[in-house]
């Protein structure tokens, strides 16, 4: 049984001034963000990434996967808070796709966990509430080919939600 959520009063201000990002990923960099607090991108999207400032928050959106014959769905594992600038640093820590080659994702943040869904939010099942998809049926265009993308605060609050809302 999970305990109930801690819930933050944020002040107004506060919260006009972050933004919320989505951070397109596969589960093993997931797993470095985890492990290592820090997300990273390809030189390519550095125009996203240099608009990122602390106090701003990542969703870490990771993409379906077969694993032992079982398809794992695309979903969200977790929300981050950004603590630092974007820096650049070249250590392997990230697993590039194979359509990217050897990548090394030099672009990163520092992040620290706000939380960490003990179970991943299934992403297919909250599209229908999610503005920043406007095209529905073919939703993987709003998403395909980012590293990341900024959504409105009323996902960001869906999906914190949704993280909480007991799945069968």
């Amino acid at each position: 049984m999970r305990p109930d959520p801690i819930h933050f009063i944020i002040p107004e201000d506060i919260v006009s001034s972050m933004t919320r990002w989505l951070a397109i990923s596969n589960r093993e960099n997931s797993e470095v963000v985890l492990n290592k607090n820090v997300w990273g991108v390809p030189r390519r999207a550095i125009n996203q990434i240099s608009k990122v400032k602390p106090g701003d928050t990542v969703l870490i959106y990771v993409g379906q996967k077969i694993v032992d014959k079982e398809m794992l769905p695309p979903a969200i594992t977790g929300s981050f808070e950004v603590i630092s600038e974007m820096y650049e640093d070249a250590t392997e820590i990230f697993t590039s796709p194979p359509k990217l080659g050897n990548e090394i994702f030099p672009l990163r943040i520092k992040v620290k966990p706000i939380e960490i869904f003990d179970e991943p939010v299934d992403f297919k099942t909250i599209i229908p509430h999610l503005k920043f998809i406007t095209n529905k049926k073919q939703w993987s265009g709003h998403i395909r080919g980012q590293a990341m993308r900024i959504i409105p605060e009323e996902d960001y609050q869906f999906i914190m939600k949704a993280a909480h809302t007991p799945r069968d």
